[in-house]
This record gives C-alpha cells, sequence and structure tokens, in this order.
C-alpha cells in the first residue's frame, strides 16, 4: 500500500504522484470519500486512475491511497437473485442505504456477509482425504432451481483435508474446512475472491457439441449457436437487439443467466428489473430470477465503470461454470463499451485507432470472448461446464463496418445482422437470413439428428436454399414482371413468404408464440417443404398454380405457430389434409383432360 495526491483530474481519470510502489490494475482509494478507482497507466511515480465513480468536486491535493489489490469481487452463495451495479455493488442494498442514487463513496460488500446458508458436506469426505482444485467440500441450496456447490478454490492446487466441513448454518464468512498444503494449512469459507481480469483456470476446452436452445426459430433453425459457443448481434437503433437479447435470457436452456445492461439506457434496464422477477421459467415453472444474476451499468452512471462491467458478469459466469453449470452470458451491449474504453484513452492522450478508438480495442474484445468455451472443469470428478456469449453490438446507422463490429466478427463463430428493413416491416427478430451465418452447424449435426430428425440437416439446407432462391428471383420480378416466372418460380416466391411469415417471424407478446420448441420448428418447417414439394409435382401435372395457392391447408399452415407444444399431432392432421386437397385437385384436373 502506498499514499499520494492528487496533481490532476479529468472527468474519470485522475493523476496522483508520489505513489512509488503501485502496480497495473490496483485498485486505489480517491480523497476523503474513498472513491473506488483502478490504476491503468504508470510513469515514475505518477499513477493514471480511473475512477468508477462520479469525480464532480474532486481537486489537485486530495489525497489517494492504494490498496495492494487488484479489481475483484467475492464469489459465493447469495449471486442469484441479485442485481449489481458494473463493481459488484448490490443496487438493492444501496437503495436500502442510501435512496434512489448512489452517493460518492458508498462501500457495500457483494455479498451479505451476515447471512446464515444452510451447508451440507459432500458425503465420503474424511480426514486425510487427499483433495484438490475444484473438489466439491458441499453444496448449499441457492435457490429454488439453482444448487451452489462449494469448491476448494483455485489457489489450492492440492493438499489433505485436515477439518471436514460438517452440516450446518453458516455464514460466508465462516471456515467450514481446513486443507494441509505445502505450504501451510489454508482455511476454506464458502466465499472466494477473484480478480475480474484474470480468467478462472480450467483442465482444457472441448468442442461445443450442443445447441444453446433459445426457442427463437430463426436462431435455433438456421443459425444455431452452441452451448460455449460465442455470437454477437450488430444492428442499428429500433432493429430489436435488446428484445432479443431479453429473450434469450428469458428462454435459452442454459442453467445460469448473466444479463450485464452494459451502458444502455436507463428505461431498457428498467424493462429489464421490473419484467424479470415476474417471469416464470418455462422448463421449471420456478421465477426467472431464481437463475439470474443482473449487473446494471447504464450510460447516466460513471462511464469507466462499463469497463468493469463486462468482467464483472463474466467472472461471475465462470464461477458458476466451474461448478459445472451450463452460463449464457448477454451483454447489452459491447459498443458502449468500447466506447468508455474511448474515452479513456482519449483522456490518456494515446494514440488514437480507427474512428478514435484505442489500438488495442481488437485484443480486448478478443479477450473477453475467449474467456467463453465447452471446459473440463478443475476437479478430480472431470465434470464439464459451458459458457456462452452473445454480444450485442450497436454500431452508428448499423453501419457493418464499424470497428467494433468488425474486431467482433473476427472472434465469434455466430452472426445474427438485425436489418432495419425487416424492422420497419414488422418482421420480428429482425435477423437477416441472407446476411447471417452460423459456424456451428458441423458440431450440431450429430444432436439434431439424434435428438430431432434424420432430416434436419437436408431440411434447413433445402429452406436456406429457397430464401436464396427468392432474393434471385425478386430481382428478375423487379426487371420483366412477376408473369414472366414459370409456375416453380413463382412456388418458390410463395413457399419463402411462407417460410418469412409463417416460421421467421415471431411475437415475443404472443404465449404461444414467443418460445418453440425444437421439435415443433421441425414439425412447422417439414409442414411448409412437404406443401411445396406436393405443389411442385402438382404444377407438373398441369394444376394451375391459381387452384394451389387456394388450397385450405395453407390456411392452417399460417396458424400453425398457435398450435400447442402438446398438440403436435395436429401436424399429422395437416400433412394428410394437404395430401388429400393435392390428389383432389389432380384428379379434378385428370378428369378436366380427359
Amino acid at each position: 500500500m502506498g499514499a499520494g495526491k492528487i496533481v490532476k483530474v479529468a472527468g474519470p481519470l485522475i493523476v496522483a504522484e508520489g505513489i512509488g510502489d503501485a502496480r497495473m490494475f490496483e485498485v486505489a482509494k480517491v480523497s476523503e470519500n474513498e472513491l473506488i478507482g483502478e490504476i491503468i497507466e504508470l510513469h515514475g511515480d505518477q499513477a493514471y486512475i480511473q475512477v468508477y465513480e462520479d469525480t464532480s468536486g474532486l481537486g489537485p491535493g486530495e489525497k489517494v491511497v492504494t490498496t495492494g489489490q487488484s479489481l475483484s469481487i467475492d464469489l459465493g452463495p447469495g449471486l442469484l437473485q441479485s442485481i449489481y451495479d458494473g463493481i459488484q455493488r448490490p443496487l438493492n442494498t444501496i437503495y436500502e442505504k442510501v435512496g434512489h442514487y448512489i452517493t460518492k463513496g458508498v462501500n457495500v460488500p457483494g455479498l451479505d456477509g451476515e447471512k446464515k446458508w444452510e451447508f451440507k458436506p459432500e458425503e465420503g469426505l474424511k480426514e486425510g482425504e487427499e483433495i484438490e482444485a475444484g473438489d466439491f467440500l458441499g453444496k448449499v441450496q441457492e435457490t429454488k432451481l439453482i444448487v451452489h456447490r462449494i469448491m476448494v478454490p483455485p489457489d489450492i492446487k492440492k493438499g489433505k483435508l485436515k477439518k471436514v466441513p460438517e452440516k450446518g448454518s453458516y455464514t460466508i464468512k465462516d471456515v467450514i474446512a481446513e486443507i494441509e498444503t505445502e505450504d501451510g494449512i489454508k482455511e476454506v469459507r464458502m466465499v472466494q475472491n477473484w480478480p475480474v481480469r484474470t480468467p478462472r483456470p480450467i483442465k482444457r476446452k472441448l468442442v461445443p457439441d450442443k445447441p444453446l436452445v433459445t426457442g427463437q426459430r430463426v436462431i435455433d433453425s438456421l443459425f444455431p449457436l452452441a452451448k460455449g459457443g460465442t455470437a454477437t448481434i450488430p444492428g442499428p437503433f429500433g432493429a430489436g437487439k435488446t428484445v432479443v437479447q431479453h429473450q434469450l435470457a428469458k428462454w435459452s436452456n442454459a442453467d445460469i443467466i448473466v444479463y450485464i445492461g452494459c451502458g444502455e439506457r436507463g428505461n431498457e434496464m428498467t424493462d429489464v428489473l421490473q419484467e424479470f422477477p415476474e417471469l416464470i421459467d418455462p422448463a421449471s415453472g420456478q421465477p426467472l430470477m431464481d437463475r439470474t444474476v443482473l449487473i446494471a451499468n447504464t450510460s447516466n452512471m460513471p462511464v469507466a465503470a462499463r469497463e468493469a462491467s463486462v468482467y464483472t458478469g463474466i467472472t461471475i459466469a465462470e464461477y458458476f461454470r466451474d461448478m459445472g453449470y451450463s452460463v449464457a452470458v448477454l451483454a447489452d451491449s459491447t459498443s458502449r463499451w468500447a466506447e468508455a474504453m474511448r474515452e479513456m484513452s482519449g483522456r490518456l492522450e494515446e494514440m488514437p485507432g480507427e474512428e478514435g478508438y484505442p489500438a488495442y480495442l481488437p485484443s480486448r474484445i478478443a479477450d473477453f470472448y475467449e474467456r467463453a468455451g465447452r471446459t473440463i472443469c478443475l476437479g478430480s470428478d472431470g465434470r464439464k461446464g459451458s459458457l456462452s456469449v452473445v454480444g450485442a453490438v450497436s454500431p452508428p446507422g448499423g453501419d457493418l463496418s464499424d470497428p467494433v463490429v468488425q474486431a467482433t466478427l473476427k472472434v465469434v463463430k455466430v452472426f445474427w445482422a438485425l436489418e432495419d428493413q425487416l424492422a420497419f416491416e414488422r418482421h420480428f427478430p429482425a435477423i437477416g437470413w441472407l446476411s447471417s451465418y452460423s459456424l456451428y452447424h458441423n458440431n450440431l449435426t450429430d444432436y439434431f439428428r439424434d435428438e430431432i430428425d434424420k432430416d434436419w440437416e437436408k431440411l434447413r439446407t433445402a429452406v436456406m436454399s429457397l430464401l436464396q432462391k427468392e432474393s434471385e428471383l425478386k430481382e428478375l420480378v423487379r426487371l420483366v414482371g412477376l408473369d414472366s416466372l414459370s409456375g416453380n418460380d413463382r412456388m418458390v416466391l410463395e413457399t419463402s413468404k411462407s417460410i418469412r411469415e409463417d416460421f421467421l417471424h415471431q411475437s415475443a407478446f404472443d404465449p404461444e408464440d414467443e418460445y418453440t420448441k425444437l421439435s415443433k420448428q421441425y414439425r412447422m418447417l417439414k409442414a411448409i417443404m412437404n406443401l411445396h414439394m406436393l405443389c411442385e409435382k402438382a404444377i407438373e401435372k398441369n394444376i394451375p398454380l391459381e387452384k394451389l395457392l387456394e388450397l385450405p391447408v395453407r390456411q392452417k399452415i399460417a396458424r400453425m405457430r398457435h398450435i400447442k407444444e402438446d398438440k403436435l399431432e395436429e401436424f399429422d392432421v395437416i400433412d394428410r389434409e394437404m395430401n388429400s386437397q393435392i390428389e383432389e385437385h389432380s384428379a379434378n384436373s385428370m378428369f378436366s383432360d380427359g
């Protein structure tokens, strides 16, 4: 620890001198109010500190004290259902303490140190037993949905159990076990403290081979994301980035959701805070907040804290991944994080890169997304966990050549491109099917074949082919008119329209339509493509296209999104009617020809 004084104040950037023993990324406390800051640059005994709180009223000569610690957060029981700011201060507790506004220097621990939790030790643990980092010592039923596993901290590589955990009520500060190591006896508590900029260790990464099922048809069927994968959602203002993120948070089949509102508008974060506590998890019937951690760092909060909020969120996610859970991090939006870096870089007078962003922007973005993955976790049981990351990007004017978008595309494997034209047409989710892509298809082929149907990949390829052909035919229609097309080409346009309007279009406000299981998605696509193939055969038998477009079954296909998940046999009725109506037209055509 060292002490110095302020010599310069530039917004969230403080320059202090007289701190000779300061280290990079060390936490410092600024002024009598003890504002929390982090050292981001050193010049001799001068330290440049980004402050995570409001710096108005600060002036030269005020004291600065370093703490000797990196920016760290507490990890333990109590994380779930919490709403934090960018540096893990619980907003609910701050509200109870100081009211609606966060006052300067308010210092509230991330976890309640006085609350007692019912701890149950792992069965079979004995004194003198060999134990290693990541091994389970016991568990706490944190919520009705999630069992919080108490693990040997990563910094205790190996040792022998000296004090065996016992069942009882403990606070996170109580010692529950002692481990004898080469460096002496280490005490283990239910809380771990971890520096946010350091990835938590794992044994090794695995290939992601199971989908993160979101219930959003355009995503799951055409551009799937694997558990442990990375995705980005770029798009202009009003295209629906935040709503897509909300849908993923509500419906994806991850065990834990960490939602990071990084620099977004306060009213959008307010919607999350008001809506999420009332939502019910579809898989369990329990409140969605039982498996959710919210981090709120809105656009009117200190800009420097945005830079910390994404690291806080992903560190919490890594902690739950280490327990063997499937975790999804939703960052909305990484553009605001990048803008915070640009502002700090400008105040540091660094040489700007493209569009004023710092030259290290691509490496920072890569470091963040590289913390995702499907992994073998620490511990002797070889358990597996996954951490998926979905980051929204808000490029000015929806320009996908923006440096943040381009740097993100170099490291993520799924690209969901939101298009303003689709949003203007009220087609939501406004994910463009011709510009988006997923690189996880090969990894997920076996899963879809075994769990859904052997024809899944073939069906998806046929649908994408039709949508691509529709784009080409639309150009032709603009040039020479619709009447110049053959019957088969006009059928392609009609089927593509059905795919777009009856399958890809989805309402987030319709209880039957906002979430669709994979089995129903397959039946919906299958019905559309079956009708297309039957109509193509009918056209070959000279049945007029107008007759085919008037088939009553087309109305049922248009309403199939409202078929309940437990009544998929209604699709069998659609298939039978489809065949009988086509056969009837074929018979009438043969009779009239005769």
